[in-house]
């Protein structure tokens, strides 16, 4: 009979946030004055009031030159243009799938949006509108791309490039979005045998690393061949690595990963998730970062 390990609930010692993220942030509450100065420009998260610019969220300010805006700390997926996100089809309609993204409204990928398999570039026909469901079906992962935001809020997703598409074997983290880091790509090969796609909704999906890029498949063929033991232990540390930075908040990207999956090498796999391991290797993880900027 397997040993069962039991923990008595204990209060999670708090990591300094402030060096976490890179520096001091400015933390407001909702209902916080932000500034008196009437030359600054109201962005999301704040409205005026008696000259004063005010937080209707409770998060981090940010500053881009007179626009001022306070990113939620934690909040549905608000869409921008051009971000990667990793979503699950959810309902197939006419000439559109509906897509679960983390957003406050279900997104939509049109049949006009994708690369048709073998990725030629074409009018959709009828025949193509009838073959929909053997493309992409209910319960499919997708990654994409937001081409456009509709006036009530809704994303419109592309998948015409060959690096998008079907996701086949892996497994997907839900994180705050928040955390995920704005990068110029967040597809990442990483050095330890799997590769990560971050989307900006804070939908992560860890995989095996393809051994050869399959370009005429047009992202639309799974490989459903199993998946060696190694590669599933590599995955499913990567997985946890992940969620022992989202429990100290701390921003996700190739590097912090990869400095914590590192950290995590004396450890087994199950024991990364115990309190005290997680805040050895975050700290650890944190340490190399702060150097690697020094």
């Amino acid at each position: 009979m397997a040993a069962v390990t039991m923990r008595l609930p204990a209060l999670l010692a708090p990591l300094d946030s402030s060096a976490l993220r890179g520096g001091e942030k400015h933390l407001v509450a909702p209902g916080d004055t932000i500034t008196t100065d009437t030359g600054y420009m109201r962005g999301h998260g704040t409205y005026v009031e008696n000259d004063k610019l005010i937080a209707s969220v409770a998060g981090v300010v940010e500053r881009v030159n007179k626009l001022v805006c306070v990113r939620a700390l934690k909040a549905r997926y608000n869409g921008e243009i051009g971000d990667i996100v990793v979503g699950r089809i959810t309902e197939v309609q006419q000439k559109r799938w509906k897509v679960e993204t983390n957003s406050r409204l279900d997104s939509v990928l049109l049949l006009s949006s994708i690369n048709l398999p073998g990725g030629e570039l074409r009018r959709k026909s009828a025949e193509d509108e009838l073959a929909m469901r053997d493309y992409l079906q209910e319960g499919d992962l997708i990654s994409a791309e937001v081409q456009s935001i509709f006036s009530d809020g809704a994303v419109s997703l592309h998948t015409r490039s060959l690096k998008y598409g079907k996701l086949a074997q892996g497994v997907l983290v839900q994180v705050s979005p928040s955390l995920v880091k704005r990068q110029k790509t967040h597809f990442h090969d990483l050095p330890c045998g799997a590769s990560v796609i971050l989307g900006n909704n804070g939908f992560i999906w860890i995989y095996p690393t393809p051994e050869q890029k399959d370009d005429e498949a047009g992202g639309y063929t799974a490989n459903l061949e199993p998946v060696p033991l190694s590669d599933r232990e590599v995955i499913s540390r990567l997985r946890n690595c992940i969620m022992a930075l989202v429990t100290h908040k701390m921003m996700l990207f190739d590097t912090s990963i990869l400095y914590c999956y590192e950290a995590s090498l004396p450890h087994q796999i199950k024991d990364i998730l115990k309190p005290e391991v997680t805040e050895e290797i975050v700290l650890e993880a944190r340490q190399r970062l702060l150097d690697s900027e020094g």
